[in-house]
């Protein structure tokens, strides 16, 4: 390849090579393909490719180059909600954090994505809306079984299902024989099963209904972690039955249930498991009477829970961490009631995921190659893209985020640019400024001038 082909990233602090300290290198870019070509392990200038111009190079100088971000669990909610989100709001955001690629969830969109005239819908209202990489998850609810592998076919990256209420009507819970049923469709496919893991066991659960509605307490006490810990032993006992079907445990918040998970891992059961953001950064401890913006579902549990989270992410036992960017509309927050009973549940965080991560990773020990682990390398694997995403390597899609992880902004609503501005984390000062957001070789955000 000429020189004339090429497109330039250099800096004295890139993640590449299985380095686990960011160290001095240089990307070259195929602007034609959109592939990493070269990874040289030396921090090169312009003058070294002299037929280049400065458009077409990029000094990062000491801001860590690192992969783009993969965020396995987005709710983008198009079509058919889009006054929650939408694709071209929602994957602004996702390029404002560095994140370059989204993987949508079945449901909150009108259709879901439970058939492949669903999932046409969907990628016809998506085309040429998104600023970043995106990608679907097929739904399984009961019934659609024979939608399975139709769906894999079309190309989409695992399948969501519900054991408890969704929320939404046109996404209804499954029981043990639906399961069953999806899990033989499923077997020996190239594909990921994933539950939203909370189950009620049908007994009676503890009457809150003395305590205000605007206390968080409230809410919390109604989805106890037993819920958790009875989905997770279905989920573990149909992993070990069908041991060909990989599958993923979604937004983990109960702390209690990780004995059962490392077993499970310890037999070498095809088990992987995710938490949020939120569940590692927030505690119910410090959620403000009537603040529903804290509201998600499995929700945010103590400071003692959320310790253990971060112990279990270290070890190994929780493998990513994710978004699960649920937004809404403020009146369905019932922000002006604060009532966390009847508030939608779900957390707005796509955009700042890195930064809040890291201002609390900072405080755990943590470096940047650990945060490239969570939220690029495991998660690229988890929906089968890791033979060209999640890291910096030659032949990868030049998906790259730079960033300064020792400067520090503070969320106002003005620098949002996901749809509802409702996010638990506005007047949160955090550490980690995205500079540039690239994918595939293109510059798509640019602090200094916004998204592109």
């Amino acid at each position: 390849m000429t020189l004339d082909g090429l497109f330039i990233i250099t800096s004295n602090k890139v993640l590449a090579f299985d380095n686990s300290v960011p160290s001095p290198a240089t990307i070259e870019i195929s602007k034609e393909t959109g592939h990493i070509v070269n990874v040289i392990p030396t921090k090169l200038s312009l003058e070294d490719y002299p037929s280049l111009t400065p458009t077409e190079f990029i000094d990062a100088g000491d801001d860590v180059v690192m992969p783009g971000l993969v965020d396995a669990h987005v709710h983008l909610n198009d079509p058919g909600r889009t006054a929650w989100e939408g694709f071209e709001s929602g994957t602004k955001a996702a390029a404002a954090g560095g994140v370059t690629t989204v993987i949508d969830m079945p449901l909150n969109s009108i259709p879901p994505t439970t058939t492949v005239a669903n999932l046409d819908i969907k990628c016809k209202t998506a085309t040429g809306r998104c600023w970043v990489d995106v990608g679907f998850y097929g739904g399984i609810i009961p019934g659609n079984q024979n939608e399975i592998v139709p769906l894999i076919k079309a190309g989409v990256r695992g399948f969501k299902c519900f054991l408890i209420e969704s929320g939404v009507d046109e996404f209804p819970c499954v029981n043990e024989t639906d399961l069953r049923r999806a899990f033989e469709k499923l077997q020996n496919q190239n594909t990921v099963f994933m539950f939203h893991a909370e189950m009620s066991d049908g007994e009676q659960e503890e009457d809150n209904e003395q305590i205000e509605p605007q206390n968080y307490q409230r809410f919390l006490l109604s989805r106890p972690p037993s819920l958790e810990l009875n989905a997770i032993k279905l989920v573990v006992q149909l992993t070990n039955e069908y041991k060909t079907v990989p599958t993923h445990i979604v937004h983990l918040s109960a702390a209690d249930a990780l004995n059962i998970i490392k077993k499970a891992k310890d037999d070498g059961l095809p088990l992987t498991v995710e938490t949020c953001f939120h569940y590692l950064c927030l505690s119910a401890e410090d959620v403000p009477a009537g603040h529903t913006e804290f509201k998600c579902c499995p929700p945010i549990r103590n400071q003692t829970n959320r310790q253990r989270l971060w112990q279990a992410l270290q070890d190994g036992i929780i493998d990513d961490v994710v978004s699960d960017h649920s937004p809404c509309t403020a009146n369905l927050k019932c922000f002006n009631e604060g009532d966390f009973v009847k508030a939608w549940g779900g957390i707005s965080t796509l955009q700042l995921g890195l930064s809040v991560l890291w201002t609390e990773a900072k405080k755990h020990g943590c470096n940047i190659d650990d945060l490239v682990k969570w939220m690029s390398r495991n998660t690229a694997k988890r929906v089968f893209l890791d033979d060209r995403k999640g890291a910096i390597k030659k032949g990868y899609d030049a998906d790259i985020v730079i960033w300064n992880p020792e400067e520090t902004f503070t969320v106002t609503r003005d620098i949002i640019q996901f749809k509802n501005k409702l996010t638990p984390y506005v007047q949160r000062t955090l550490y980690g400024v995205v500079k540039k957001t690239i994918l595939r070789g293109n510059v798509i955000y640019d602090s200094s001038h916004g998204v592109i």
